[in-house]
């Protein structure tokens, strides 16, 4: 392995690693509120490593949601990742092998890919392994601690702490939306339709599980419809 690349890729995890304690930090006190064990919460961070995936997950959990409901959430959630895939593997030095690629690609999560994609040089599979382990201990180890000061802390302090998934989505969603007007308009009809599912008696036999799965993928195609973007668009977007 060469180790200067494997430090360069940990020099350029650090800050996702923080990034990602603080969030899963927040996930573990949530997936003990929702009555998940400590260690059944570490191991779905272990497994996953997405978050709006994971969140959605166990607000399903908690709802009693169907196994349907889960699989269908979450191929519509996690699908860009099959996407960010394709788009990384164009990238990756020959010396990659397939099962590198197969342990790898669990890590290719959207930090971790805009990182790697906006190297000049091929990502070789020291870098790679050197900026997915960081973020990898950072996801599970702010899981761990999440869920252990659940069940120590105060509920008004964990129902607080709670609440920080939703300040990083905002952080996340409101500056697109000020930059990018279709990003604005996506948003307005998701939250519309979220707002007439959950206020109207007559879609009250709608689970909150299809209810993401509605408001995504109905969003997603007025963006689309309203928003197309021509080949060449996005071949200019990608040479940037």
């Amino acid at each position: 392995m060469n180790l200067m690349a494997f430090k360069r890729g940990l020099r350029d995890g650090i800050a996702i690693a923080i990034g990602y304690f603080s969030v899963s930090f927040s996930f573990g006190i949530t997936a003990v509120a929702s009555g998940i064990s400590w260690w059944q919460a570490v191991l779905i961070s272990l497994t996953n490593l997405t978050s709006s995936g994971q969140f959605a997950g166990i607000g399903i959990i908690a709802a009693s949601g169907s196994y349907i409901e889960m699989a269908i959430t979450e191929l519509v959630i996690n699908m860009r990742y099959a996407l960010m895939g394709i788009s990384l593997s164009q990238k990756l030095d020959p010396t990659f092998k397939r099962w590198q690629q197969l342990i790898l690609g669990h890590c290719n999560t959207d930090e971790i890919f805009a990182v790697a994609m906006s190297r000049n040089k091929t990502v070789t599979p020291a870098y790679m392994t050197g900026l997915a382990v960081l973020p990898y201990i950072g996801w599970t180890g702010g899981t761990l601690a999440g869920a252990i000061c659940g069940n120590i802390l105060p509920m008004m302090i964990s129902n607080a702490l709670g609440i920080m998934i939703y300040g990083m989505f905002l952080a996340i969603i409101v500056p697109a939306m000020r930059k990018e007007h279709p990003i604005l308009v996506v948003a307005c009809v998701a939250i519309l339709m979220s707002c007439i599912i959950h206020f109207v008696p007559a879609f009250s036999f709608i689970t909150d599980g299809f209810s993401i799965i509605i408001c995504a993928v109905a969003a997603s195609a007025v963006g689309a419809l309203l928003y197309p973007v021509s080949e060449e668009e996005e071949e200019a977007e990608h040479a940037a």
